[in-house]
């Protein structure tokens, strides 16, 4: 037993020692919550082109990989012929810190990993990057950390989208008002249609548009695939084209239930006929929206969360911004179960810059930086020396 003991406790060591390892980071001096403000409102639809139509489109999608660690059964070939048979126009292979090759054809290629193997699950979609960053924090705890990773990995994409922070642990009102350097959120995972997340950092002034991807990690699970999906009004399914629309906000987002629950003649029937947005921008100082079914409820959400408009049994909406509102957000709940999320109007200076979304400040706190890393040191040295008094102590009993 005491040998058992002596293993567990060492084994713990080097457990402290790891994680202490993985948790360097500098501290930041976030700047203060600050929500939209300006004299005008953002319209991310203003691009909207309606001969263009919607492609239907997942960023987050597992597979197959080659090499003796696999969380997916199928290899892309099968995942893309999988999502398109259900209607999907573009996919993207977010493997794990790997970069996957698209297997037909390159010039459909979207170049995007998933960042992360933190025990928290602080993931991020890293898009465009000349090379995969391996370094991460196993227990980010604090904002600081989290910010590290996005400023490391900004540095290197074009963009970056902030993972399922419903599904993240310890993600809190508080990091959600202070991090930044992502573009979008991955707002709805599965968890809740309320999106609380992403309200708390819209209220910050923090501008993301909304992604809803399945995270599939076995395309023929049918409770997997086809259950979250974004819409993009492009011309193509081409990566510059995508990037373009996506950076512009002309998308929106759709939670989709099991259709068939099983059966696939059903499922693949049910999404060839999805409701979807036929008109929406800014008209007069109001939001409208108008969509190709009726709705059971159609909600604008505000500042806080706050519910600012509410209407039922309707295919349209009109919300006039009011002096006091600072972003403006439609989800539209349709009897079926079908939900759709549009991206985010918020106010700004339209003469001062192209939209609401900027990096906050966030500089560099000389002495915190010391002092953190400086105490991670003492506990790597107190960590050492336990080592050393255990391993001594066992020579000693050997004697």
């Amino acid at each position: 037993m005491k040998a058992i003991a002596k293993i567990l406790a060492g084994a713990l060591l080097l457990t402290g020692v790891v994680l202490l390892l993985f948790s360097v980071s500098p501290v930041y001096r976030f700047a203060a919550p600050k929500p939209f403000e300006g004299p005008d409102i953002y319209n991310p639809y203003a691009d909207l082109d309606t001969t263009l139509g919607w492609t239907r489109a997942n960023f987050h999608t597992h597979t197959r990989v080659d090499g003796p660690l696999n969380e997916c059964p199928e290899y892309p070939a099968v995942v893309y012929d999988d999502y398109a048979k259900l209607g999907y126009g573009i996919l993207a292979f977010s493997n794990h810190n790997a970069l996957t090759r698209h297997p037909y054809d390159s010039t459909l290629e979207i170049r995007v990993y998933e960042h992360g193997y933190s025990l928290f699950k602080f993931h991020k979609l890293v898009f465009a990057p000349s090379r995969v960053l391996w370094f991460d924090h196993l227990l980010p705890l604090f904002p600081s950390q989290k910010q590290w990773q996005y400023d490391l990995l900004g540095g290197d994409a074009d963009f970056l989208v902030m993972n399922h922070p419903d599904r993240t642990l310890h993600t809190t009102a508080r990091s959600m008002a202070l991090l930044t350097g992502y573009r979008f959120m991955e707002a709805d995972s599965g968890i809740s249609t309320e999106l609380r997340h992403w309200d708390e950092a819209l209220s910050a002034g923090h501008y993301s548009g909304i992604l809803t991807n399945d995270d599939c990690h076995d395309s023929r699970n049918h409770k997997r695939i086809a259950r979250r999906c974004n819409y993009l009004n492009t011309p193509s399914a081409r990566y510059e084209d995508v990037r373009k629309t996506l950076l512009s906000g002309c998308h929106y987002a759709m939670r989709v239930p099991d259709f068939g629950e099983g059966d696939w003649k059903v499922k693949r029937a049910e999404n060839g006929q999805l409701p979807f947005i036929r008109a929406i921008g800014m008209e007069d100082g109001s939001l409208f929206v108008h969509f190709s079914k009726k709705a059971a409820c159609i909600k604008v959400t505000g500042q806080a969360g706050a519910t600012l408009l509410s209407i039922s049994d309707t295919c349209s909406l009109r919300y006039a911004f009011r002096t006091e509102d600072r972003y403006a957000r439609v989800t539209a709940s349709f009897p079926d179960g079908v939900v759709i999320y549009t991206n985010p109007f918020a106010r700004y200076d339209a003469a001062c810059a192209d939209s609401p979304y900027t990096v906050s400040p966030h500089p560099v706190d000389l002495a915190g930086t010391v002092l953190f890393n400086l105490a991670l040191l003492i506990l790597l040295a107190a960590c050492g020396f336990a080592g050393m008094a255990l391993f001594s102590h066992k020579g000693k009993r050997r004697r």
